[in-house]
C-alpha cells in the first residue's frame, strides 16, 4: 500500500484528499476543493486513479427538453390564435371564411383546423352547400385555460431546459409531432468517488511535495534534492501507443521495387503523362481498330487535340509495319493506316511507351531500364479499379537473351519482393510474343502478379532494335492490395490516419 501511495502524482493526491473530505462529487466540484485551474487536470488525474484502482467514475446521463426557437414560448400557438378568432365569430365560421379571414398564414391554416379537431376543440359540420367550423364545449373551455402542451411550452421559454422525466409523456409527444418546435438532448454528468482501497491510501495520509522525475545537477549542487519528492517509475501503467512518422504504405512499395531493380543493376526512366496515340498505341502494334482506343477505355485530350509525329521515316516504317509487316515475317493488320488516327493527344494507359521511347533513342545492348509512373484507364472506380493507378516495367536487351533468361529474371525479381513460391501460365499481350503471366503463391492461394514476354519483332523493327527484348509489367496497387491484405483498392488513397498510423515501418 505504501508503494501505491509513493507513486501518486501531486494531482492524484488531490483528488484523493478532496473526495476524502466531500465524498463522491462531481469534477466541478473537486476543481474548486482542491484548487486546480481546470476541469481536465482533474478528469486526467481521476482517470489514473481509476487505472490503479482507487476511485469509481460514473456517468449520469439525462435527458433534456429545451425549445428550437424561444419565441415559441412566448407567443400563441396557431390554433389558439385561431380559437379566439371563432370566438369573435360567435363560434360558427363557413369553412372558406376561415381560410381566406383568419388571422394566421395561409400554409398553416388547413394544420390549424388539423391540431383544432385533434385537441377536440371545434367540429366540422354540413349545411346544405356550406362546410361549417363549430367551436364545441371543449373548445370554449379552452378559451379559458391553456392546454398542458401550451403550459410547457412557456416553461421552457423561462427555464431554458426541462428534464425530460418531469414531463408528461402524452403532452411531450403532442409537442414532438410539431416540426421544429423541441429539442430533446443528453446531458453527461460525471461523479467520483473513493473506492475501499483509495479510503486507506487516504487514511494514511498523504502530503502535497514538490516531485521530479529526475535529479538534476543543479539539485545536487543547491541540496533542494531533499526537500523534493522522487517520483518512482510504474513501468506497468497504462501508456498512450506512440506512432512514428513513416512513410505511406504505397510510396513505402514503390521504393521496395525501386531498390530490387537498382540491386539488380537497373537504370530509371520516366515520361510524360499527354502523349500521341503513335507512341502510345501505333508504335506497339496496337491495330487502329483495336477496342482499347474507344472513347469509353481512352482519356483523348480536347486540348490539346493532337501531338506532333517523330520523323517522318519512323512514321513511315510503323505505318509499313502496321500494313503489310514491314522487313519482318510478319503480313501486318492490313487494310489503311490513318496519320490523323496517330495524331491524337491522350493521357497515357500504359508505361511501356517510356520503355519504347527510350529504345526509339537507345539500341545499342546491353540495356536494362524499369520505370514506376501512373497511367490512366477510363474506369469506373470501385473496388478493383482506379481511373489513375500505377504501373511497374522493367526491360533487359542483350544479344543471347532468351525466354529462359526472362524466367529466371523475373523468379529473381520476385523472390526479391518476397515471393518465393512462383509459376508460369502462357498468356497473350498485344506487343510481346511469346507472353506469360507470372503467379505467385500468396496464404495458399495462386494469385496473378503480372505479365511478361519478348518485344514482338514488328515493335522493334521501326527502331532499329536488332536484339531480343525482355520485358515485364506488374500493377502497383494489386500488388498492395495483396501484401497488405486489402480487398478495396480505394483504401490505398483514402487518407485513414488511424490505419496509416498502424501500418508497419517495412513492408
Amino acid at each position: 500500500m505504501s508503494d501505491e501511495r509513493e507513486s501518486l502524482s501531486n494531482a492524484e493526491k488531490q483528488v484523493i484528499i478532496a473526495l476524502s473530505e466531500m465524498g463522491k462529487s462531481s469534477p466541478e466540484d473537486i476543481r474548486k476543493n482542491a484548487g486546480f485551474q481546470r476541469i481536465v487536470s482533474v478528469m486526467n488525474a481521476a482517470s489514473w486513479l481509476q487505472m490503479k484502482g482507487l476511485v469509481v467514475m460514473e456517468e449520469i446521463i439525462t435527458e433534456l427538453v429545451t425549445l428550437a426557437k424561444k419565441q415559441l414560448g412566448e407567443k400563441d400557438l396557431p390554433e389558439r390564435t385561431a380559437l379566439k378568432f371563432m370566438k369573435k365569430m360567435k363560434g360558427v365560421i363557413p369553412m372558406d371564411q376561415f381560410n381566406s379571414s383568419a388571422p394566421i398564414p395561409q400554409n398553416m391554416r388547413g394544420i390549424t383546423i388539423g391540431w383544432m379537431r385533434r385537441k377536440g376543440w371545434v367540429e366540422i359540420s354540413k349545411d346544405g352547400n356550406d362546410t361549417l367550423l363549430k367551436l364545441t364545449e371543449k373548445g370554449r373551455k379552452a378559451l379559458k385555460k391553456k392546454g398542458d402542451d401550451e403550459n410547457l411550452l412557456s416553461k421552457l421559454a423561462k427555464e431554458g431546459e426541462v428534464g425530460k422525466s418531469s414531463i408528461d409523456p402524452r403532452t411531450l409527444d403532442l409537442l414532438n409531432r410539431r416540426k421544429d418546435f423541441i429539442v430533446i438532448k443528453e446531458k453527461v454528468e460525471r461523479r467520483i468517488s473513493l473506492t475501499d482501497k483509495g479510503k486507506e491510501i487516504a487514511d494514511l495520509g498523504l502530503k502535497i511535495r514538490e516531485q521530479v522525475g529526475q535529479l538534476t545537477p543543479e539539485m545536487l549542487q543547491d541540496g533542494r534534492w531533499g526537500q523534493v519528492e522522487l517520483r518512482p517509475y510504474d513501468i506497468n501503467s497504462f501508456a498512450p501507443a506512440v506512432h512514428g512518422g513513416k512513410m505511406n504504405p504505397l510510396r513505402r512499395l514503390m521504393e521496395t521495387i525501386r531498390d530490387v531493380f537498382l540491386t539488380m543493376g537497373f537504370t530509371e526512366i520516366s515520361g510524360d503523362y499527354v502523349e500521341s496515340t503513335f507512341w502510345n498505341m501505333d508504335a506497339l502494334f496496337i491495330p487502329q481498330d483495336h477496342p482499347a482506343r474507344d472513347m469509353q477505355d481512352t482519356f483523348y485530350l480536347k486540348e490539346p487535340s493532337t501531338m506532333n509525329l517523330p520523323a517522318d521515316d519512323i512514321v513511315n516504317k510503323v505505318r509499313d509495319i502496321h500494313q503489310t509487316g514491314g522487313g519482318t515475317d510478319s503480313r501486318g493488320w492490313g487494310g489503311e493506316w490513318a496519320l490523323e488516327e496517330s495524331k491524337k493527344a491522350l493521357l497515357r494507359t500504359h508505361t511501356t511507351i517510356n520503355t519504347i521511347r527510350y529504345l526509339s533513342k537507345n539500341n545499342v545492348p546491353p540495356i536494362k531500364v524499369f520505370s514506376i509512373e501512373p497511367v490512366f484507364r477510363r474506369e469506373t472506380i470501385d473496388k478493383t479499379h482506379l481511373p489513375v493507378f500505377h504501373q511497374v516495367e522493367g526491360i533487359i536487351v542483350e544479344k543471347e537473351a532468351s525466354f529462359k533468361m526472362l524466367k529466371g529474371i523475373l523468379a529473381e525479381f520476385y523472390k526479391r519482393l518476397g515471393f518465393t513460391e512462383i509459376r508460369f501460365r502462357p498468356a497473350y499481350y498485344p506487343y510481346t510474343e511469346p507472353s506469360m503471366d507470372v503467379e505467385c503463391k500468396f496464404k495458399g492461394e495462386w494469385l496473378e502478379l503480372g505479365g511478361s514476354g519478348i518485344f514482338r519483332p514488328e515493335v522493334l523493327e521501326p527502331f532499329h532494335v536488332e536484339d531480343p527484348v525482355l520485358a515485364w509489367g506488374l500493377g502497383l496497387e494489386r500488388l498492395a492490395l495483396l501484401l497488405l491484405s486489402l480487398d478495396d483498392i480505394r483504401q490505398l488513397y483514402i487518407s485513414d490516419l488511424d490505419w496509416l498510423k498502424k501500418m508497419p515501418v517495412n513492408l
